[in-house]
């Protein structure tokens, strides 16, 4: 669990970086890693990373808990909540695995996918 990088990046950018890295592979250089979600455009970022989802991710980051949890540390309905889990995780922001709960079933544990999560952004 690393860094990831949220920002926007054109399509030229993203297969310059993509053809970059296939060089690099010619060479049998090593590709350094690196883990970046990129948005074509800043509103589609915006559309993402609505208000309420940042801080589910802060809240998240600071200490990982169930759907049910989540949802009461934030004020806000459990269904409102795991809409925005599904879509964080899609993205690649969260993760979500289940948790095997002593004598009772399971639980969708969310947690995120890296320690530091940096946002770029360029106008």
């Amino acid at each position: 669990m690393r860094r990831t990088e949220i920002r926007v990046e054109g399509p030229e950018a993203f297969f310059e970086r993509g053809r970059k890295y296939a060089r690099m592979a010619d060479r049998g250089e090593r590709i350094p890693y690196s883990r970046i979600i990129a948005f074509e455009d800043m509103e589609t970022l915006l559309s993402v990373l609505t208000e309420r989802r940042v801080t589910l991710i802060k809240q998240v980051k600071q200490k990982p808990g169930s759907i049910t949890v989540l949802a009461s540390r934030l004020g806000r309905d459990r269904s409102a909540v795991t809409r925005d889990v599904q879509l964080l995780e899609r993205v690649g922001v969260i993760q979500v695995t289940l948790k095997t709960l002593p004598g009772h079933g399971k639980q969708k544990w969310v947690s995120p996918v890296a320690r530091s999560i940096q946002l770029t952004a360029e106008l």
